[in-house]
């Protein structure tokens, strides 16, 4: 069954698409966000973009007011014309500043004879220098290691050499002469270096 035809002297019935609806604020990032770092982030620039908004609808009021009262200063001539011989008279600081102008171009000119000290060159820098000088102590270490037992090497050597020199030397006194006997001489020769070596250590 179709709707009836509604009467032409009646008023119109608002439908629902008639109906206006309220504005909904502006959004900033998604409505979805969990409470935490990035809604308090987007809550903080929405914050930031409202102040502006309102700063410079302020600003354009304010705005407004100055050039509606230029206008009006504009079309009355005298008052501008007092003004102007106000601001003729300079501020007693301004003043001071104009008459001593001589004083600061000197100082400038002090200021760009002095030669500036450069700074130092700063050091490359090096990867890995820990580990560089690390290396450094070990192979230090090793080198100082090796010539200890190079030289106690050496030492033992020596030893050894003077022991069979020692030996040699006695068994020479040893063996009897023509008559048998032993030499005593070359005998009390090594035993007197031996006790020295004995009595140096």
């Amino acid at each position: 069954m179709a709707s009836k035809r509604p009467r032409s002297d009646a008023a119109p019935v608002k439908s629902a698409g008639d109906v206006k609806k309220a504005k909904k604020g502006f959004s900033v990032g998604p409505d979805n966000l969990p409470d935490g770092t990035h809604r308090r982030k987007v809550q903080k620039i929405k914050k930031d973009l409202i102040r502006k908004a309102k700063v410079k609808k302020s600003y354009s009021k304010i705005k407004g007011r100055e050039q509606a009262k230029a206008t009006k200063t504009t079309t009355n001539v005298p008052t501008v014309v007092e003004e102007a011989s106000a601001s003729l008279e300079l501020h007693p600081d301004r003043q001071a500043m104009l008459d001593e102008p001589e004083t600061i171009p000197q100082q400038q000119q002090q200021s760009e004879q002095r030669p500036r000290p450069k700074n130092p060159p700063r050091p490359k820098p090096v990867p890995f220098q820990k580990e560089a000088q690390l290396a450094q102590q070990r192979k230090e270490e090793r080198e100082k290691r090796q010539k200890e037992i190079e030289e106690a090497n050496r030492q033992r050597q020596a030893k050894v050499e003077e022991r069979e020199r020692f030996r040699k030397a006695m068994a020479k006194a040893r063996i009897g002469g023509k008559d048998g006997q032993r030499k005593l001489g070359r005998e009390s020769k090594v035993l007197l270096e031996k006790v020295q070596r004995m009595m140096a250590e």
